[in-house]
């Protein structure tokens, strides 16, 4: 008769798998005998002040009647602010042989393009210009820009 063809290895991982199996099972009847079901561990309720609790609300503490009319869905328009289109800014960036370079607005710190066909005058890096903006083709590009005084 021939010797067994299960080795050491095989039956620990035989023996590790049925431990793990008789583990899962004692968890699933202690889950049981505890009464609990899992979705009531993810209820969760709103209170008169909108906030997240694990216990339901009081009715006695409802708040007023809201109209339909009065609740805004998304963001509210914003008015028309009226501004200056005629901006300030510090040339930080000029190009003079390709002709192209950025300004960067005194008001919003942000950069803007500018191309030498959009400017009056010729400017240089580091000058105060004013400027106009509008959109291009990749983003805000300066219009009308020319040196200010």
């Amino acid at each position: 008769m021939g010797r067994s063809q299960e080795t050491f290895n095989k039956k620990e991982v035989r023996n590790k798998k049925e431990k793990k199996r008789k583990e899962k099972e004692k968890k699933k009847l202690a889950k049981k005998e505890s009464g609990k079901n899992s979705m009531d561990d993810m209820i969760a309720y709103v209170d008169e002040n909108g906030m997240l609790t694990s216990e339901p609300p009081d009715p006695t503490k409802k708040k007023k009647n809201i109209k339909l009319e009065d609740i805004e869905i998304g963001t509210p328009q914003r008015a028309e602010e009226e501004f200056d289109p005629v901006r300030k800014g510090i040339v930080s960036f000029f190009n003079d042989s390709k002709g192209f370079g950025f300004i960067k607005d005194l008001e919003t710190k942000e950069s803007i393009f500018v191309h030498v066909n959009n400017t009056l005058e010729e400017i240089k890096e580091g000058n105060l210009v004013s400027f106009e903006v509008e959109k291009g083709h990749k983003g805000l590009a300066a219009i009308k820009v020319k040196i200010s005084r």
